[in-house]
C-alpha cells in the first residue's frame, strides 16, 4: 500500500523485507554499543561467550543474555548507561512499588526518537490538529505525562497538561475546552464515567471522540463499556519506562491487536519458565530490545508482560507486527490452590455482566491449608432495591462464571456502589492476606 495521508510517516509501511534489514543493520549497531560502553554488558556477554561480530543475522539474538529489571534495580542508578551524564537531556524512573526504582535516560535522540513514536500512534488512532489531548496521568517521572504530551503536541493537537486528580474539575475541562481526546487509566476512565453520572452529566455529552488507555491490563467487555459510556473509540496502548515508555505498541482503527515498531524494537516471546523463544501464536513472556537508544542499550529485556504476536496481516495496512492485547504480568499472576489466576480474567467476567458495576477487587486469605478467594464486587444501583432472593441469584450466577473463566471456586460478595477504593493512576486490584 502506497504512503498517503492515513500513515505518519513512510516507516509504518515500509517492505517487510526492508524492515528486517534495518532491524539487523540496528541490532548490530546496539550491541556493539552495550558491549563498548556498558560494563556489565561487557561481562555478561564475555559469560555468554558471544561478541558483538558473532551478531550476524537476526536469529544470532538469542546469543545474548537477558537483562532483568532487577539488573537495573542493582545498578541504580547509572551503572547500565552507555553514553556519560554529560550527554543526558532527560531521566526518568520506572513506577515500581517497591525497592530501588528502575532509572531510565534519554539523549536528545532518544527525546526525537520517542517523540516521534507517540506522534505515530496518535495520529494512527485518528488525532489531528483540530482535537483538544486532554492528559489525565502524573506529569513527574512517569514516562506517560510527558511521554504523550510532547507527542500529541508533534501531532498540532492542543495538549491540556491537566495530570492526575480532582475529577470534577477535570470533567469541567473537559467541557469549557472541549476536550476530543483523553488519555489514562481505564480504572480512571471508568470512574470518570462514575463522577460525571452524579454531577447529572451524561459521559456521552463530554463530547469525547478518543480515549487512549494504558498502564494496566483491560478487557475487551471494559472497551464496550468505554465506548458505550462516552461514545468514544477506546485504543489500547502499551509502553515501559525502560523502553522509554508510551509509544511502543498501539491498537489501529481495526482495534484487533497493538502494532508494535520493530523499527525501533526486536521483539521476541519467550516462555516465562525455560527463556526459550515461542513461534507467533504462542502465549508467553514480551521481550524487547531497544534498536535506537543511546543512553540505555538494554538487550533483551524481559519485560514480565504476557502476550502473543498475531499471525495474520493487518488490513491496515501498515507492515510492522501486532502483539495480542496484554493478558497480565508474570508478577501479578496469583496462584491460588495451585491454578494461575489474573486479575484482568476476574475483570473479563465482571465487565459482560450488566448487573456488576465498573469496580471490583480481589482478597485472598488462608483457611487452615486451603487458600480462598474472594472476589468484591460493586453492583448497580438497582440490584439494592430488589428482593434478597434476586442478590443470592447475581451471587450465584457471578460464581458460576468465575468458575468457568478460573476453574476455580470462588466466593463473592456483593457491594454498593462507591464502596471500594478508586485510583488515578494504575488500579490495585488485590489485596492478599496469606502471608508468608
Amino acid at each position: 500500500m502506497p504512503y498517503s495521508d492515513n500513515y505518519w510517516c513512510k516507516e509504518e509501511v515500509m517492505p517487510e523485507k526492508e524492515l528486517k534489514e534495518l532491524q539487523l543493520k540496528k541490532l548490530r549497531w546496539v550491541v556493539r554499543h552495550a558491549y563498548e560502553n556498558v560494563p556489565f554488558y561487557r561481562k555478561k556477554m564475555k559469560e555468554a561467550k558471544v561478541t558483538p561480530d558473532d551478531i550476524k543475522s537476526i536469529d544470532d539474538v538469542s546469543k545474548l543474555p537477558f537483562t532483568t529489571k532487577e539488573d537495573l534495580r542493582e545498578n541504580y542508578p547509572f551503572g547500565l548507561f552507555a553514553v556519560p551524564k554529560e550527554k543526558l537531556v532527560r531521566i526518568h524512573t520506572s513506577s515500581g512499588t517497591s525497592g530501588k526504582p528502575k532509572v531510565v535516560g534519554y539523549t536528545k535522540n532518544d527525546l526525537e526518537n520517542w517523540i516521534e513514536m507517540v506522534a505515530r500512534c496518535l495520529y494512527m488512532v485518528g488525532l489531528r490538529e483540530k482535537d483538544v489531548f486532554q492528559n489525565m496521568v502524573s506529569y513527574t517521572f512517569f514516562t506517560g505525562g510527558l511521554g504523550m504530551h510532547y507527542g500529541a503536541e508533534r501531532v498540532g493537537a492542543m495538549v491540556v497538561p491537566s495530570g492526575t486528580g480532582n475529577t470534577e474539575k477535570q470533567i469541567k475541562y473537559m467541557l469549557d475546552f472541549g476536550t476530543t481526546a483523553i488519555h489514562c487509566t481505564p480504572s480512571y476512565a471508568l470512574h470518570i464515567k462514575e463522577v460525571a453520572e452524579s454531577m447529572d452529566i451524561s459521559p456521552d455529552e463530554i463530547g469525547l471522540k478518543i480515549g487512549c488507555f494504558g498502564a494496566e491490563p483491560w478487557s475487551e467487555n471494559t472497551r464496550k463499556r468505554l465506548e458505550n459510556a462516552f461514545g468514544l473509540k477506546a485504543y489500547d496502548s502499551y509502553g515501559l519506562s525502560e523502553m522509554n515508555g508510551p509509544g511502543v505498541a498501539f491498537e489501529c482503527p481495526e482495534q484487533d491487536g497493538l502494532h508494535i515498531w520493530i523499527d525501533h524494537y526486536f521483539v521476541e516471546v519467550v516462555d516465562p519458565e525455560s527463556g526459550e523463544q515461542l513461534n507467533e501464536g504462542e502465549k508467553g513472556e514480551l521481550v524487547l530490545t531497544p534498536l535506537s537508544k543511546e543512553a540505555i542499550p538494554l538487550l533483551r529485556y524481559r519485560t514480565g508482560d504476557l502476550t502473543m504476536i498475531l499471525q495474520d496481516k493487518c488490513a491496515c495496512g501498515r507492515t510492522h507486527p501486532r502483539i495480542h492485547r496484554i493478558f497480565g504480568r508474570t508478577d501479578d499472576m496469583i496462584v491460588v490452590r495451585g491454578i494461575n489466576v489474573f486479575p484482568s480474567q476476574i475483570e473479563h467476567v465482571l465487565m459482560q455482566i450488566p448487573e456488576a458495576g465498573d469496580h471490583f477487587q480481589v482478597v485472598i486469605t488462608k483457611k487452615g491449608a486451603l487458600d480462598e478467594i474472594t472476589v468484591r464486587v460493586e453492583v448497580i444501583d438497582e440490584v439494592f432495591t430488589g428482593e434478597l432472593s434476586d442478590l443470592e441469584k447475581l451471587k450465584r450466577k457471578i460464581q458460576n462464571e468465575l468458575k468457568k473463566e478460573l476453574n476455580l471456586r470462588t466466593n463473592v460478595e456483593l457491594v454498593e456502589r462507591g464502596t471500594l477504593e478508586r485510583f488515578k493512576g494504575k488500579a490495585k486490584r488485590v489485596i492478599d492476606l496469606r502471608g508468608d
